[in-house]
């Protein structure tokens, strides 16, 4: 069989690792690597020499190992046999993933088990062509993308349940809101998953989860969706579960009246109305025993407002009591006598209880006074009298009548 001159592969890009067919080759051989490329030579499923891109002649001085093991003489044409791989090291980034069945997850929350569903895409790159040749693609011809992806999904799915779970219990995250946190889970799943990945000598990047969803329809998530809406409804009018649940109890002891003892239901119902009052009338207790505002005074001088009872104003520093009027005494009321016989007259009384004189009390000082007199005799204050025209009354003294004007002196 004849030597193999040129060595190479031009193959698509979505090839991942290609075995060059003929393991016919001599010292004289080219090898001929591209740019996103990586050769390496096998001998009896051993891993050997390396060559990057560009052009190489297989020649004593650059296959050391190969060369250890079958003992190429120097010089001239000399021809061995081995295998010859073609790793492609460019990076794809467009790997999709999804779970297959729903990841059955208990909620931390609520303690249901609810299915999730979760899908994303990732990219990756060959770092290390011996370990991804030895352990992925073993004594495969051809590694295709779909054939990786492949391989690869199945490795992180083994992982991703876990990883999913355990982010929810320990970050006490139900999962009703899971997409919140999807950044987290998906920065949280590429450092775990790429920890696993490197023993193939793989490096994934870009990891994202696009979506983690709950299947409509699905009984344990409909309780979960009628418990949350219960739960809510009881917080806004201040009810908790355990209320709530006598209550429902109770109606169905009406309806059904020969079902429940009825001292079950009057116990129920105490414990019931009192847990729902309780909390109102432990806020008025608070109130009633709460002690009262402190009592506000001004200052007489600068008008600013202090604590009543205080020597000093918190203001302008001058005493609080120096403007006070001194508290005076109410006088006694003084008691009118009878001009007549003299007298005391009665509070409210018109005539004297001894006499029976009319009781004329002076506008000023309440003082009884005759009838004709123009001026108090106790206080001297002008008395009122009538008009000598039109007889209304007008303050003693008036030289003319404020009603219509005539002159009140005699013959005037």
């Amino acid at each position: 069989m004849s030597l193999i001159d040129i060595v190479k592969y031009d193959g698509t890009p979505d090839v991942y690792a290609w075995k060059f067919p003929h393991q016919e080759l001599g010292t004289w051989t080219q090898l001929i690597v591209n740019q996103s490329q990586e050769a390496i030579l096998f001998k009896g499923g051993k891993a050997l020499d390396s060559f990057g891109p560009g052009r190489h002649t297989l020649s004593t001085a650059n296959i050391p190992l190969l060369n250890h093991i079958v003992n190429l003489p120097f010089g001239g044409k000399s021809p061995f046999t081995a295998e010859v791989w073609f790793v492609n090291k460019g990076s794809v980034l467009d790997i999709k993933w999804g779970t297959a069945t729903p990841i059955q997850v208990k909620d931390p929350l609520y303690h249901i088990l609810v299915p999730v569903r979760a899908f994303g895409h990732f990219g990756l790159t060959v770092e290390d062509s011996r370990k991804f040749l030895i352990k992925m693609v073993g004594t495969l011809g051809e590694f295709t993308k779909e054939s990786l992806s492949k391989h690869i999904r199945g490795v992180m799915m083994m992982n991703i349940t876990e990883i999913i779970t355990s982010y929810l219990i320990h970050k006490k995250v139900s999962s009703l809101e899971i997409n919140a946190y999807i950044s987290e889970i998906s920065s949280h799943a590429q450092a775990k998953i790429a920890d696993v990945l490197d023993e193939f000598g793989i490096k994934i990047h870009h990891f994202y989860i696009e979506n983690v969803s709950v299947p409509d329809g699905d009984p344990s998530i409909e309780k979960l969706r009628s418990l949350l809406n219960k739960r809510l409804e009881m917080e806004m009018v201040g009810f908790s579960y355990q209320q709530q649940r006598s209550l429902d109890i109770l109606e169905g002891a009406a309806k059904n009246p020969g079902s429940v003892h009825p001292l079950f239901v009057g116990a129920n119902l105490g414990s019931t109305l009192g847990g729902t009052f309780s909390g109102q009338m432990d806020r008025v207790s608070d109130a009633m025993n709460a002690s009262p505002p402190p009592a506000l005074a001004k200052c007489p001088h600068c008008g600013a407002s202090g604590s009543a009872g205080v020597p000093f104003c918190s203001n302008c520093g001058k005493s609080m009591r120096e403007k006070e009027p001194a508290a005076l005494e109410s006088p006694a009321k003084k008691v009118p006598h009878c001009d007549k016989c003299g007298t005391a007259i009665a509070e409210n009384a018109k005539f004297c209880a001894n006499c029976g004189d009319k009781y004329h009390a002076c506008p000023s000082c309440g003082a009884d006074t005759a009838e004709d007199s123009a001026k108090c005799h106790e206080c001297g204050t002008a008395l009122p009298k009538s008009c000598v025209s039109c007889n209304e009354t007008i303050l003693g003294g008036s030289a003319f009548c404020s009603h219509c004007g005539a002159s009140q002196k005699q013959g005037g």
